[in-house]
């Protein structure tokens, strides 16, 4: 039987997703990319902020009519709104044949199997360990580079952030584990391993009693296979020097750092729960650059948090502006039911929100333009995402560029180039994101 399998949110849910279907491949069903020809939806939720709610709810409704209609046999909806809402979809979604939270992923072939003897499957295990799904994996494409969830949970509870009540507590998932999935991965292609979970930093307390990522870090640059190695989530309360050096010094590990660090005005990180204030913030940057000079450093913000004022945006603005962040993404507050920000009196218009979203944004692109600008004339090692044939230029990232969520360098070569390839590029030119180039070895 065929399954249509669809997969939303975060690169977390997306390894999830892929065990999952490591399963259902296991048990003999076939995978589709087609939904009208499937018999079998399974629709892995996100319920991270409220667009990407509403994103999950249309992909189940429109599962559900095809339910409906009569072509599918079975619907099976996991995930964060899986486990948040787990009675309610059920009920208000009665085409929905199986449930499961975030800690039942491993339970997905009995809830299809169940799905099509007319049983109904709802269930969410306790969010106090991690599923054993195994360490393999069904690789999804691009197959060059791969997310290894080295956690799962969140202790910092946030007040804007309901991931603790969807994903638990924060859960280390043992080393020996974590390098026997990258062997697997590795021996299906992958050359990148990406490190994620809600946060890396502290990965390894729980488990070893100290923060043990930069050990983490050193076995798994010893894996046969892996040439890159890129950090994701890295909370800038817990970085250590001894992090920075591995940093600096593993020749495999990107220079390459995502901070998140949500706002720079000490009343509004206070507000929002964050362990940490404006100047340990620079302090770190200033480390981070002063250590690893060619360091790429990626950051998120909110604006419009409850109680922002005028004047704390405008020292965002400022801090934005002076800093220089090489990427930089800006969420508008999303009030999230059941977390202590939702209640605060003083909400920020929606309107005001977005507006100040779009001039960060808009500083944020005067300083990307002129940070690329810079790479003009450098030689960066590339590594092939595609081709656009019409145009006869192929697609890569450098070691500035995370999956999906950067730029990418679009350069010209003589030569026949797979996906995955490493090349040298040639800067010739660079947009406000982009990069064009040539391949050095072409280049006049």
């Amino acid at each position: 039987m065929k399954i249509f399998f669809i997969s939303l949110g975060c690169d977390k849910n997306r390894v999830d997703s892929e065990k999952m279907l490591s399963i259902l491949t296991r048990e003999g069903y076939e995978l589709t990319d087609d939904p009208e020809e499937t018999e079998i939806a399974v629709v892995n939720t996100c319920s991270f902020i409220l667009d990407a709610q509403d994103e999950s709810v249309n992909a189940i409704l429109e599962m559900a009519d095809l339910k409906q209609s009569g072509q599918l046999k079975a619907l099976i909806v996991t995930g964060c709104l899986a486990q948040r809402y787990l009675e309610d979809i059920r009920e208000e979604i009665p085409e929905v044949d199986g449930v499961l939270g975030t800690n039942s992923y491993d339970k997905i072939a009995s809830a299809v199997k169940n799905a099509l003897e007319s049983r109904v499957t709802v269930d969410a295990a306790p969010l106090d360990f991690i599923p054993d799904a195994g360490t393999s994996r069904f690789m999804t494409p691009p197959f060059h580079y791969s997310y290894l969830k080295i956690a799962e949970g969140c202790d910092k509870h946030c007040t804007y952030c309901a991931i603790p009540s969807m994903r638990g507590s924060y859960r280390s998932v043992p080393m020996e584990d974590l390098l026997e999935e990258t062997r697997y991965l590795c021996d299906n292609g992958a050359e990148e391993i990406i490190l994620v979970a809600q946060e890396t930093t502290v990965y390894g307390v729980d488990l070893y009693g100290r923060k043990s990522l930069p050990e983490l870090i050193g076995k798994i640059s010893a894996v046969e296979g892996v040439k890159r190695i890129r950090l994701l989530y890295c909370y800038p309360e817990e970085i250590t020097d001894e992090l920075i050096d591995v940093i600096k010094s593993n020749e495999k590990v990107c220079h390459y750092l995502d901070i998140p660090i949500q706002h720079i005005d000490d009343d509004i990180l206070r507000r929002m729960g964050r362990r940490t204030d404006g100047a340990s913030i620079k302090g770190l940057i200033k480390r981070l650059r002063d250590a690893v000079p060619d360091i790429c450093l990626r950051t998120t913000l909110i604006s419009g948090f409850p109680g922002e004022t005028q004047e704390a945006h405008e020292r965002l603005v400022d801090f934005v502006k002076t800093t220089g962040f090489d990427r930089l993404g800006v969420f508008t507050y999303s009030p999230q039911e059941g977390t202590p920000a939702a209640s605060f009196g003083d909400q920020v218009d929606e309107d005001v929100a977005f507006e100040r979203k779009d001039e960060i944004l808009l500083a944020q692109r005067d300083i990307s333009a002129g940070i690329n600008d810079g790479l003009v004339g450098r030689v960066l090692d590339t590594v092939v995402e595609g081709r656009i044939p019409d145009d006869g230029v192929y697609v890569g990232r450098t070691y500035r560029d995370a999956p999906d969520v950067d730029g990418y360098m679009f350069f010209k070569s003589d030569r026949d180039l797979m996906s995955g390839d490493v090349v040298a590029v040639r800067v010739t030119g660079a947009s406000e994101y982009d990069l064009e180039g040539v391949e050095n070895e072409f280049a006049q």
